[in-house]
């Protein structure tokens, strides 16, 4: 895909941001998995806690580069088998409110002005806790987060989804527990894991009764399989979000000439402005893509698709919605005003009343990326 460099001369043109005006960026986050963000070395004082011995190593460094490593496999399977460790130590009421106090607080660290983290709660029963004792262990380190975020100096508000297995049979009992959360903090409801021989109408139960429940839900679709999880999840089940939604580029064909022609299904996505939930180092890591410059993320823009940028596992992936910026605007030559518009789809598509959505794109996206835009101005040599 062709590297697009805009040219800045003195006191015009578009111009690239630098990794600290990126690192003040207000950004928004709307695929983050509560267990592939834990820090490395809480995943090792949890361990320590819990008596859990199965960790490869518990030297946080080497840890992390291990878990980077572990997910470099280039197959969903392999990357989704990593998450064994990290599950493995959040079975406590503390080890939960810890690893979510500490995920606000790094999301408020990075520029996170708003996100929506999910997890699995099916898969923290281990030691006892009851499905709801679990959501609400999360949501109490959810808050506890926000607070020490606020307290030194950043803000951020955690929007909660809660997510059913695709290969379980759960998923309506996690949609009903959804729901009864929905006023402490729970935003809408997922289906993840790996999707082929899982296709989400195996499910359609549970999003049927959000849909009588008027609740909001996304769905892990087209990541390592093709248009027919996407159809699936708009069509059938009646999607929100899609998750990822990368294998849309599917639908589409660019002739050598540059032309682009929309099947069907990608030209309802961009018509209905379906939000897609994409994250390029996972899809790097997990085979959906072959490059950042190469990812659909470029073409799916350029095309005016509802993009949005995400982490989707931040310790898999070692990396953050700054890194996650910084490695578009270096495929892609990238401005602020870009980063902008990836940051208003996202709180445009975020699981929060309209007014709030309206609120934090007015009052404090926007003139977040305007402060940064107009820096230059003030510069040495302007």
């Amino acid at each position: 895909m062709e590297k697009q460099i805009p040219v800045t001369t003195a006191g015009t043109g578009p111009r690239i941001p630098a990794p600290e005006q990126i690192a003040r960026a207000p950004k928004v986050l709307l695929h983050d998995h509560l267990d592939g963000g834990l820090r490395p070395e809480t995943v090792v004082e949890l361990a320590a806690a819990v008596g859990y011995e199965g960790l490869p190593t518990t030297d946080p460094k080497e840890l992390g580069e291990w878990f980077r490593e572990a997910a470099d496999s280039g197959s969903l399977v392999r990357y989704l088998e990593t998450f064994a460790h990290t599950c493995a130590v959040m079975q406590t009421r503390e080890a939960l409110v810890k690893v979510a106090a500490d995920c606000a607080e790094d999301l408020a660290a990075d520029g996170v002005v708003y996100a929506e983290v999910r997890y699995a709660p099916e898969q923290h029963l281990e030691r006892g806790l009851t499905l709801d004792e679990v959501v609400e262990a999360v949501q109490e380190g959810f808050r506890l987060g926000e607070a020490n975020a606020r307290a030194a100096g950043h803000r951020i508000r955690i929007g909660t989804l809660i997510t059913a297995m695709r290969h379980a049979a759960r998923s309506s009992e996690i949609a009903e527990l959804a729901n009864r959360h929905r006023d402490a903090g729970v935003v809408g409801f997922d289906i993840a894991g790996a999707e082929a021989g899982y296709p989400p109408t195996r499910h359609q139960a549970a999003f049927d009764y959000l849909k009588g429940e008027n609740n909001h839900f996304t769905i892990h679709a087209g990541e390592a399989f093709g248009l027919p999880s996407i159809w699936e999840a708009l069509q059938c089940c009646g999607a929100d979000r899609l998750g990822h939604g990368v294998r849309i580029v599917d639908d589409i064909t660019v002739e050598e000439d540059g032309t682009v022609k929309l099947g069907r299904l990608a030209a309802y996505v961009r018509d209905k402005r379906v939000p897609l939930e994409m994250c390029p180092t996972s899809n790097l890591q997990t085979g959906a893509a072959t490059s950042y410059a190469e990812h659909p993320i470029g073409l799916l823009s350029r095309l005016k698709f509802r993009v949005t940028v995400n982490t989707d596992n931040r310790l898999m992936s070692g990396t953050s919605m700054s890194r996650e910026f910084a490695h578009l605007v270096e495929a892609f030559g990238y401005t602020l005003g870009d980063l902008e518009w990836f940051t208003v789809n996202a709180m445009k598509s975020a699981f929060l009343p309209f007014d709030e959505r309206l609120a934090m794109i007015n009052d404090v996206i926007k003139p977040g990326y305007a402060e940064l835009k107009a820096e230059w101005l003030f510069s040495a040599g302007s």
